[in-house]
């Protein structure tokens, strides 16, 4: 008999409100919580033991507070939204425009659900089974069914308009559950039927797709720490075991209701964003770091790893490899590593680890061993994809993952000598092009380009980098002018 339980508290989009997450951690402090984490599909766990799980229980149904325990039923909407402002730019997709969507569901899903902005790599697209992507058009979205406990993927055909994104997607899984021999768990489901029969059954918003969608190369940006957007912060905070302290939680909370930030967000890379940080309060949200000695400088190499929810064992392969990567200095910018140990989860990644038994006798497993399988194209948001290497023991795992990266960046290479020799012979390739120059951030590859300069800085275009005043620092991660390397403007197509 397990010996306590977990519940899980959804947050649609990822979007928290402060004032709600002090009532959920005010329930956790009666019940003697120490700690909660925030999981994949931007949800939160806090684990029980037995004896206090009804002095939890009933503290959150007195505020009430709607939550599951050891189940997934209702799995969390997910969506592209802590990414806005900071990571997405010139898109129509705004906060009012998630919000209205996210408030147009009337009833609370059984399938996994993304809403995302096709213009960031920093949310997954097609996770969910019923996928929307934000088209290029005003108001308007691509659809991506991929059938439950399939790797089916179906485009749908038509683009859908904003206000019926929520209608339709309750019709769809309405059909999926009451045509499960067609839709749910077989072999081959019929993406084209559930199409007809939407359309014979009620009439939506929708015109035909004029393109398939093209989806965007992956680029998981710096997720942590101060960073500067015009006048205004936003701090990102990754805890490497994954749990946050109630206590540091619930002084975030004050903070944020203290200073008039009305939301905090909860990211896929189980890390909180908060959005909206004014220049004069800056030190106070160092201070309640300081206080509660959480650290916001972690190597890109370890940001860049994906784990199942509440897996220990996960988690301690996690720390094995980065170790080792951190020992041979192993670039990985630009790669998604997940790491997977139970058969039935899903894990976003570039490349994945994969852990399974030599045999299982009763359910439990012996000798395991782990296969490296690598994403279609090396995109995470693919479905599909190859295996790099298996049958690994524990030992030989670093070196494979060494390779397997070492791979990623030759593909890279390779696309780009590709996408040149495409080039008329008899191109003539100016001076200009060849000598265009910009200076990026060595800490988290941000660009300063002088034929743009800094408007939102009052650095005017055509100003150069040399011109720029000493006390310049990096608008992403604030790295200082020092920090800037000069690059190639040709050669960024390899980041």
């Amino acid at each position: 008999m397990k010996n306590s339980f977990t519940i899980k508290i959804n947050f649609t989009g990822g979007i928290i409100s402060p004032g709600d997450l002090m009532n959920i951690l005010a329930a956790a402090t009666l019940a003697g919580v120490k700690h909660v984490s925030f999981g994949l599909r931007q949800q939160l766990f806090m684990e029980i033991v037995n004896e206090d799980f009804n002095k939890l229980s009933d503290a959150l149904k007195s505020k009430d507070v709607i939550f599951e325990v050891e189940t997934d039923n209702h799995p969390n909407i997910a969506s592209s939204y802590p990414a806005e402002e900071i990571f997405i730019t010139k898109s129509w997709l705004s906060e009012g425009v998630y919000k209205d969507i996210f408030d147009a569901f009337d009833y609370t899903p059984k399938l996994k659900i993304n809403i995302s902005d096709s213009k960031q790599s920093f949310t997954p697209l097609l996770t969910g089974n019923i996928n929307w992507v934000a088209s290029d058009h005003l108001h308007f979205w691509h659809l991506f069914i991929r059938f439950p406990k399939t790797n089916s993927i179906y485009e749908w055909p038509d683009v859908v308009y904003t206000n019926d994104v929520a209608p339709m997607t309750k019709h769809i899984e309405k059909i999926i559950f009451s045509h499960q021999r067609d839709f749910y768990d077989t072999s081959f489901p019929d993406g084209s039927l559930l199409f007809n029969m939407i359309g014979q059954q009620h009439q939506y918003n929708v015109k035909p797709a004029e393109t398939n969608v093209a989806l965007p190369t992956f680029m998981l940006p710096y997720y942590e720490g101060f960073n500067r957007i015009n006048d205004r912060y936003w701090l990102g905070i990754y805890r490497r075991d994954e749990k946050f302290t109630v206590k540091f939680l619930q002084e975030v909370c004050a903070l944020c209701l203290a200073t008039k930030i009305g939301q905090l967000c909860s990211t896929p890379w189980k890390s909180i964003i908060i959005k909206g940080i004014e220049q004069k309060d800056r030190g106070l949200w160092d201070a309640v770091l300081g206080k509660h000695q959480v650290n916001v400088r972690h190597a890109a190499n370890e940001l860049n790893f994906q784990v199942e929810d509440d897996c220990k064992e996960g988690l301690a392969l996690k720390s094995y490899l980065i170790k080792h990567l951190q020992e041979d200095d192993t670039r990985t910018f630009g790669i998604c590593i997940g790491i997977k140990t139970r058969r039935k989860s899903e894990v976003f990644s570039t490349i994945l680890v994969k852990r399974k038994p030599l045999f299982t006798i009763a359910g439990v497993e012996f000798f395991h061993r782990y296969d490296i399988l690598c994403a279609k194209d090396f995109n995470p948001n693919e479905r599909t994809g190859y295996v790099f290497s298996s049958n690994n023991f524990k030992w030989l795992l670093p070196e494979q993952l060494r390779r397997a990266i070492i791979s990623f960046y030759a593909y890279k290479t390779e696309k780009q000598e590709v996408g040149n020799k495409k080039k008329p012979k008899n191109e003539i390739i100016s001076h200009e092009e060849v000598a265009v120059f910009v200076h990026q951030c060595k800490q988290c590859f941000s660009i300063y380009d002088m034929t743009l300069g800094e408007p939102e800085n009052s650095i005017a275009a055509g100003t150069t980098f040399e011109n720029l005043p000493e006390n310049y620092c990096c608008p992403l991660c604030e790295a200082p002018k020092k920090n800037f390397v000069k690059i190639n403007k040709s050669s960024l197509v390899y980041e």
